[in-house]
């Protein structure tokens, strides 16, 4: 099996048609902004697509054994959680997981409760599905993000039925530990919540001192109120191969969430289905070898943001995705400065928190390199002409 990976020759994506290079197509400007990384896919996903494809037939397909037996290794050797076969649910993807999450739970007018800043989607799927988002924010001490207890406590009413969680963390890279799951688990257990844990990065964490843990795995009880989301999209890049799953261990809210589905949720592609077993079952030592890589561009991150007038950042505990504030630097529109300046990063406003952007180091080094150069000298000149404007005041 081949163990030497190149993460290092840019591809040129701006040939194929795409999202993420896409937005910027004939400008010059670095995309580092929406969650998939600009690497080749392993070989051994490329290599059982082939073989996929070698079949004429691209008839309705089920989920086969052999597949649900990679998965249930594949967590349980992760991330040390043993799940049974009948607990699967088969998604097209994540984000329809949380809109079925929101529907299949509680009534309409209900409350969801998720905290911010956090992935887009969650804050629309509430509204989605007749169902009212109450958020309140991550709070940032000693250089970590956390959960302000209190206020979340106070915002879960009569009327909160589902609490959205997003676990490792996007944008802020946090994994939880098990004192906050611990605690999350016993507040949805007081005020009778149904979680719905979105674990998308799950493979992705880059501190070997947090260790991702499912919430659902902590015990039995919480288990039994827990939606997990997952899927091979972000850790082996394969998100346009459209395939997830849900975990739902409890028999009663699992036929909740399949009689959700019922004519709004598609069929994963048979393809991702194919990308997924590999993944799985022969994929890790890509992905040791991509965490390698990705601490080594969160490192040149972190340095090059402690050199930049005005911005900071926190480091990433898992994801490809730094958080960084640009509230000091006086900025109304951090991101479409950072475009002006070549950079196209994603705004923090969607997210929920106005005044921060979020960058995407998954791509090779000399593009992460020319784009915190960039970043760093339109900073700067920035700094050179506000002291001037801020002295004649």
């Amino acid at each position: 099996m081949n163990t030497d990976f190149d993460f290092d020759t840019p591809l040129d994506r701006a040939a194929e048609p795409g999202e993420k290079w896409g937005r910027y197509a004939g400008r010059d400007i670095l995309p580092l902004w929406v969650a998939d990384m600009d690497f080749a896919v392993a070989d051994v996903i490329r290599d059982a697509l082939a073989a996929r494809l070698a079949h004429p037939v691209f008839g309705y397909t089920d989920p086969w054994p052999a597949l649900v037996e990679a998965v249930i290794d594949g967590i349980a050797r992760d991330h040390g959680w043993a799940i049974r076969p009948e607990w699967l649910i088969w998604l097209p993807g994540v984000v329809s997981g949380f809109n079925l999450a929101c529907r299949a739970v509680g009534r309409a007018g209900d409350e969801v409760f998720t905290a911010t800043p956090v992935y887009p989607p969650f804050l629309t799927a509430p509204a989605n599905n007749d169902r009212t988002l109450v958020t309140r924010p991550l709070v940032l001490r000693d250089s970590r993000w956390e959960w302000d207890r209190r206020a979340t406590e106070d915002a879960i009413g009569p009327r909160t039925r589902l609490l959205m969680l997003c676990n490792p963390h996007n944008p802020v890279g946090r994994v939880f530990d098990d004192d906050e799951l611990g605690w999350l688990a016993d507040l949805a257990e007081r005020r009778d919540l149904i979680i719905c844990s979105d674990e998308i990065h799950c493979g992705l964490v880059l501190d070997p001192d947090h260790p991702h843990r499912p919430i659902a795995a902590l015990n039995d009880a919480v288990a039994a109120r827990t939606i997990t989301l997952m899927a091979p999209s972000k850790t082996w890049n394969i998100p346009a191969l459209y395939c997830a799953f849900a975990i739902i261990p409890d028999p009663k809210l699992r036929r909740a969430y399949a009689r959700a589905m019922r004519g709004l949720a598609g069929h994963p592609n048979v393809l991702g289905l194919a990308a997924a077993e590999a993944a799985y079952r022969d994929g890790d030592p890509w992905r040791q070898a991509l965490l390698r890589y990705l601490r080594g561009n969160c490192a040149r991150v972190l340095d090059a943001v402690a050199t930049m007038p005005g911005v900071s950042t926190t480091r990433p505990e898992a994801t490809y995705l730094a958080w960084i504030d640009c509230r000091a630097t006086g900025l109304t529109d951090p991101a479409k400065f950072f475009e002006d300046a070549g950079v196209g990063l994603s705004d923090g406003a969607p997210f929920g928190m106005p005044g921060f952007v979020r960058l995407n180091f998954g791509c090779p080094r000399s593009t992460l390199d020319e784009a915190l150069r960039r970043m760093k000298t339109a900073l700067v000149a920035h700094r050179a002409t506000a002291q001037p404007m801020l002295a004649g005041q």
